[in-house]
């Protein structure tokens, strides 16, 4: 039986915005993961053309189908319900992202301690894991291991639920895998810096490694920046630091934080 792709142009508008939210999640999800669209269709037993409606906002799901994607996004189906809905008011997991020098610690410390939840270095906790500096362990054991106890660290921190600010190691989005869950189980946010501002920010605070026998590393920091972007772009929320003190990021963060939105426009008088 051939089952109709209901469009949503004859719903109510709330319909609408509910539908256009899903397929945004949809898309951020599967671009988190690295899949095209056609590559979610093979997943999901979906068609090509439904996931293209979907995504658009125009196309209306049913229970099965929306397990079916929810399976293939590795995501459970409360859980991707909860962010089309904006995240409901349980607080979350915070995640900074960004290359070395976009103020993660800084930031990180500050929006901590207005949350009042815990702040956590992921590089830290690696450290702590693997029992060496991070130095030793790329030059001992390689890049493949560090990003293994990575993983295992993000993991074993986000699947408490507890809420926490993370400073995430600025090459976390380089692993497909590591970054969809981080995705899944954390409100993201990109301290966007330019790649003059990251080269700046590293040599005030004394560190000369990023130049020492490197004539063309500024070159290389861009081309770094560049192939990162992208995927920090996908954070849920974008925040410019460039020529911003850690207060007024932090303010705007607290002000952007979905759940301290509603918890706001409850403490409002009636």
């Amino acid at each position: 039986m051939h089952t109709m792709v209901l469009s949503n142009s004859a719903s109510p508008p709330e319909d609408r915005h509910a539908l256009s939210r899903l397929g945004k999640e949809v898309r951020a999800l599967r671009q988190g993961l690295g899949l095209s669209r056609a590559q979610l269709a093979e997943r999901s037993g979906l068609s090509l053309r439904f996931l293209a409606q979907l995504e658009g906002g125009e196309g209306n799901i049913s229970y099965v189908r929306l397990r079916r994607l929810a399976v293939a996004l590795e995501v459970d189906m409360a859980a991707l319900l909860e962010r089309a809905e904006g995240g409901a008011v349980r607080v979350r997991a915070t995640a900074l992202l960004g290359m070395r020098g976009a103020g993660k610690s800084t930031v990180g410390k500050m929006l901590s301690e207005r949350m009042g939840v815990p702040f956590l270095e992921i590089d830290e906790l690696v450290e702590r894991e693997a029992g060496m500096s991070l130095a030793q362990i790329f030059d001992l054991q390689g890049e493949a291991y560090f990003r293994q106890i990575e993983q295992e660290s993000l993991m074993r921190v986000l699947s408490t639920g507890a809420p926490a600010v993370l400073a995430t190691g600025g090459g976390v989005v380089t692993e497909p895998e590591t970054f969809a869950f981080l995705c899944r189980h954390a409100y993201t946010i990109w301290l966007q810096a330019t790649p003059q501002d990251h080269w700046d920010r590293v040599l005030a605070q004394g560190d000369r490694r990023p130049m020492k026998n490197r004539p063309d590393a500024m070159e290389e920091l861009e081309r770094l920046w560049s192939e990162r972007a992208r995927a920090y772009g996908r954070a849920d929320l974008v925040v410019s630091t460039s020529h911003r003190d850690a207060e007024d990021v932090v303010g705007e963060i607290m002000q952007s934080l979905p759940w301290q939105r509603s918890i706001d426009s409850q403490e409002q008088p009636q």
